[in-house]
């Protein structure tokens, strides 16, 4: 090997060179290695953003069997509400493990139906979800309700409301998640009803921070004939409360279709049950007797005239005799007829005119032939419901809400429905807007009326109600909060 000689000088700075050569890379080495050590572990986000204005908050919204977090970032400032607001919540209603989660609840909901004022083990699986996000609650109101908490504590106050009673029908539906009761069964959407509600607490909760006031969400037993929304509100539902809207689901408007109206949506509902009281005899000599049958058959022929007679054409009410018993003794007048039935209209004033007017013509009436008549109507057992009616304001939010989550071609102006709910209690105090969520899907065979055996619902309509539901309630506190 050969040596070429060189200067001080020019050793001095080759080794310096070389020096340089060696320890940048070096370097650049240990800042990889640095980095790839620091890099945390890839977190589950709802939300992307391309800038971060805090540090992202870590809750933990999952099953207590899960151990990883979800990361919620701010990514807009909704101070003033745009539609990118409304994408933001809809993103989260429609992540993959949202929407598993808010799945399940439902079919465990749905495998264990529980009629009115029986709903502990829902109510407890509604309570245990609320305890895993950390949300508090008053429990209980009328039995198994539940009143909880999301936001500032502060007004303004808004509530979202949600049933929890099944039916006593059995179900024939076959599916994996049939309902385990015999008897029993979510026939009219409840359970879904549950579920988006608590799909809306989890997306409220993790965007708590962005809240302009208070939240209340109300799972309320005993829908179905019970009058469940009357005792809630007596036990204190409504506290402080300035606004309320509930959903129901439908079979009339595909799946994920939002309608409402404004005005009477629903109709009153009452049932009355008469006894009418005469003199028996045999039949053979009817003067011997006062005939309650000749009453009774004069009474519904008069009933029918309170409508066509006496009401506006243009202002839809019913009175229908559904019973008619006098016994089946084929040679003896009897002494009483029961005759029963309902009646229903879409205003407070012409609904309590309707009892008033039924009541009158079945004792005028039999007074006519002879005989006495009392008439039953059930207000004891909490069996009539008045009108819902939607407030205009909350209408038109609801109608803003909608447009913006699911487009303005999917949202409808529905016709009124002779159908009643007892969320009316609810429209009766506060300013109030309920509407329906499509759930018809001809190929799931989600097509079936309510309170059928067949019927059931098209899953895909979860995250989009919790999402219109959270959606309801932020923007409600941004736009009318003082």
């Amino acid at each position: 090997m050969k040596f070429f000689p060189i200067s001080s000088k020019k050793a001095i700075f080759f080794t310096i060179f070389l020096y340089c050569m060696i320890i940048t890379p070096l370097k650049g080495a240990k800042t990889s290695v640095s980095s790839s050590s620091d890099q945390q572990p890839e977190l589950i986000t709802y939300f992307k953003s391309t800038t971060l204005l805090k540090k992202p908050t870590i809750i933990d919204l999952q099953n207590q069997s899960r151990t990883s977090k979800i990361t919620l970032f701010t990514s807009s400032d909704c101070s003033i509400w745009t539609k990118e607001c409304s994408n933001e919540i809809l993103k989260i209603a429609q992540k993959t493990e949202h929407v598993k989660w808010i799945k399940s609840v439902r079919r465990k909901i749905h495998e264990h139906p529980e009629l009115a004022f029986q709903e502990f083990e829902t109510s407890k699986l509604v309570r245990q979800e609320l305890e895993k996000m950390e949300i508090s609650y008053r429990f209980p109101l009328a039995t198994t309700g539940i009143r909880a908490i999301i936001g500032s504590g502060q007004p303004p106050f808004v509530a979202l409301r949600a049933d929890m009673d099944a039916l006593p029908i059995q179900e024939a539906v076959e599916w994996e998640h049939k309902s385990k009761i015999a008897g029993k069964m979510h026939a009219c959407g409840h359970d879904a009803h549950v579920a988006m509600l608590i799909g809306a607490a989890r997306i409220l909760k993790a965007r708590e921070k962005n809240l302009k006031g208070t939240v209340i969400l109300i799972f309320q037993p005993a829908e179905e004939a019970g009058n469940g929304a009357k005792r809630m509100i007596k036990d204190g539902a409504l506290e402080n409360v300035e606004a309320i809207f509930a959903a129901h689901v439908s079979h009339q408007h595909p799946t994920g279709v939002i309608g409402s109206r404004t005005g009477p949506l629903l109709a009153g509902c009452g049932f009355f049950k008469a006894v009418i009281s005469g003199k028996t005899g045999p039949a053979s000599n009817p003067h011997h007797s006062i005939d309650p049958v000749l009453a009774a058959s004069a009474v519904v022929i008069s009933l029918q005239s309170i409508v066509s007679r006496e009401s506006n054409p243009l202002d839809s009410q019913v009175v229908s005799v559904t019973s008619f018993n006098a016994g089946d003794n084929l040679d003896v007048i009897p002494e009483t007829v029961t005759l029963s039935g309902t009646f229903r209209a879409f205003s407070t004033t012409n609904f309590y005119q309707l009892l008033k007017r039924i009541r009158e013509v079945f004792t005028e009436q039999a007074s006519v032939f002879r005989c006495s008549a009392t008439v039953d109507f059930f207000e004891d057992k909490d069996t009539i419901y008045p009108p819902t009616v939607n407030d205009n304001t909350m209408y038109e939010h609801v109608k803003k809400v909608a447009s913006d989550l699911v487009g303005t071609t999917n949202f409808k102006v529905v016709p009124p429905m002779m159908g009643a709910e007892d969320f009316s209690f609810y429209s009766e105090v506060i300013p109030a807007a309920f509407f329906y969520i499509g759930i018809r899907n001809e190929t799931l065979g989600s097509i079936h009326t309510g309170h059928s055996p067949h019927f059931m619902i098209d899953e895909d309509v979860l995250p989009i109600g919790a999402a219109t539901h959270a959606a309801i309630a932020e923007r409600y506190l941004y736009e009318y909060g003082s």
